[in-house]
């Protein structure tokens, strides 16, 4: 019995639990008149940056915005990206929403514009509809025969099944006998049988065959018995994206290369083609065309050709939503000797709708350490937060959100319970922000190596 508590233990020790930087976040934490709320969803302050989202995620939503780009600008650690990922959360799974960093375009091995059209057509959804024949009914019996000697492995059975105007009863092969076993199927279930695969869904447990048992399981689903003809014919709907039917169609191996992400390039031929056939469904109303988002985090990392290539990608009819996000003034453009604001060539910056972001207030860095600290599960005083909040504004958010685990782990060393401003104190003095790391460097530059900031100690290497 020891053993057994000792190895339960070990196993609740072992148990990992990841913790984002954003995963706090739900949504843009907007009413229903689309006005942002002051801390909704994890979201906190930025007003007018998350209505003006807002009004994007509607537009999104009717299907009236395609080919448009929205930048987010503003100062390190006012919450662009988390705007990003709020839009994301907002639109749900049927939406698809595609996020990369400008720099990974530049450590991928396909060229930049291939790695840029992928990322595109990733944003791109295809709703693929077709009908299915189903057979629909309560199974009423289920009969195998199984053969008497071993050698022979083919089973045959019988299964009947009704609805409440008719009854039928239908052979079964080896194949159809596995897959309801696979899903326990037995008397009084209601199952839904595609005829072209195979497939068998269990739908529930017929509402008639409750009283069967005296005690049922909580996840035990009680449906009607379906009625009508057994025999029915079903729209079903298959959401992709432009990327993955490119992937299916240029690799031998199929679909499989869509989780061992080899893709590789993929030639124009190909992409032709599949824009032909899309276009082809979409006007036999087989297939609707779903844009989606594309995020672009530190896109002034981005050089002069690459924006050469979002400027034609966003004529193209089927280009999704392009939300980019940056915290530089006014720089160089990369890959030219040019500046400009935010260092996006200006022709690139007249397609852009503009949302700035502005630096939070003492109450809402408060509030968002708060959320912090119950998204990490830190149990901290109030003198701390007030400590931590001060930190925040003199320093930064963001260094302030990095010691909250690190002032736990403190705590927990000490075998305290709750942070208290001793433990804060204490690993604000053993982990630097970027200003006392700065003003360390100047007073001690002398004594490191490859020194390119003028001063003194030019003067002295000079007169040794």
């Amino acid at each position: 019995m020891a053993e057994l508590k000792k190895l339960s233990e070990s196993r609740d020790l072992t148990r990992i639990e990841r913790i984002g930087a954003h995963s706090h976040i739900r949504g843009l934490g907007l009413d229903s008149s689309m006005e942002a709320r002051a801390v909704s969803e994890g979201m906190v302050g930025q007003l007018p940056a998350r209505k003006a989202a807002g009004l994007i995620l509607q537009l999104i939503r009717d299907g009236k915005i395609a080919g448009r780009a929205i930048l987010l600008a503003g100062q390190p650690g006012t919450g662009k990206t988390a705007i990003a990922m709020a839009l994301a959360k907002s639109l749900g799974q049927e939406t698809p929403f595609a996020s990369i960093s400008a720099s990974e375009l530049f450590s991928l091995e396909l060229s930049k514009t291939e790695a840029l059209t992928q990322a595109f057509r990733r944003a791109i959804g295809v709703r693929i509809k077709e009908e299915a024949e189903i057979i629909e009914g309560e199974v009423v019996e289920i009969t195998i025969d199984r053969p008497v000697s071993s050698s022979s492995t083919s089973k045959t059975g019988k299964l009947t099944l009704k609805t409440t105007d008719m009854e039928t009863v239908y052979e079964l092969g080896a194949k159809m006998i596995e897959a309801l076993n696979k899903e326990k199927v037995q008397s009084g279930d209601v199952i839904a049988l595609d005829k072209a695969s195979g497939k068998v869904t269990k739908l529930g447990r017929s509402v008639g065959r409750s009283r069967d048992y005296d005690a049922v399981g909580p996840h035990t689903k009680f449906v009607r018995c379906p009625d009508g003809e057994l025999q029915k014919r079903k729209e079903v709907v298959h959401c992709v994206t432009l990327h993955e039917i490119d992937v299916i169609n240029s690799r031998t191996q199929g679909f499989l290369a869509l989780f061992t992400g080899d893709t590789g390039e993929i030639r124009a031929e190909v992409r032709e083609q599949i824009d032909t056939k899309v276009g082809e469904w979409r006007e036999e109303g087989k297939a609707e065309i779903t844009p989606g988002v594309l995020f672009i985090d530190e896109v002034h990392m981005l050089d002069i050709e690459c924006f050469s290539f979002l400027n034609r990608a966003l004529e193209n009819d089927m280009a999704p939503i392009l939300v980019i996000a940056t915290n530089r003034g006014i720089t160089n453009i990369r890959g030219t000797n040019y500046k400009s604001p935010h260092g996006i060539p200006p022709d690139f910056l007249d397609r852009l709708l503009i949302v700035t972001t502005q630096p939070y207030s003492a109450d809402e860095i408060r509030k968002i350490l708060d959320i912090r600290c119950d998204e990490e599960e830190v149990e901290m005083s109030n003198d701390a937060r007030v400590l931590l909040t001060k930190i925040g504004v003199e320093t930064s958010l963001r260094y302030a959100i990095h010691l909250i685990t690190a002032a736990a782990l403190a705590c927990q060393k000490r075998k305290g319970k709750i942070v208290e401003m001793e433990d804060v104190s204490r690993v604000y003095g053993l982990f630097l922000d970027v200003k006392r790391s700065t003003q360390y460097l100047m007073e001690y530059q002398s004594q490191y190596m490859f020194n390119e900031v003028p001063g003194d100690a030019d003067d002295e290497a000079m007169q040794s």
